[in-house]
């Protein structure tokens, strides 16, 4: 089925851009590259705008990265744009979520809460 095919052969383009490599589990992708984020050790932040980082401001989301022993790393960082591994906690969902470099923040929004 040539539809397939070219399914298969533009996933691993993707991977083979982030040099993703996978392993023991199917993570499947996510298109996150209209948020703006921010990463930490541990979590992913993600908002539509920048000031929605702020709890008095907007709204904001999370996800902690999923650190799955099988892969060499989590975040995968590439020219234009990063993919980390997270885990959503609800039902089970993980995924490859991929953030546009542009529009990350630099600076810890939540400097002053923790």
């Amino acid at each position: 089925m040539k539809l397939l095919d070219e399914y298969f052969n533009i996933q691993q383009k993707i991977y083979d851009y982030f040099k993703y490599q996978e392993n023991w589990k199917v993570i499947p992708l996510e298109d996150r590259r209209k948020y703006f984020w921010y990463i930490t050790n541990d979590e992913v932040y993600y908002a539509k705008r920048p000031e929605d980082f702020d709890e008095e401001i907007g709204d904001h989301y999370s996800n902690e990265i999923y650190k799955q022993r099988y892969l060499s790393k989590w975040v995968y960082r590439a020219k234009d744009y990063t993919m980390v591994c997270v885990d959503t906690h609800t039902d089970g969902n993980k995924f490859l979520a991929i953030y546009d470099n542009d529009k990350e923040i630099e600076e810890n929004p939540f400097e002053d809460e923790y």
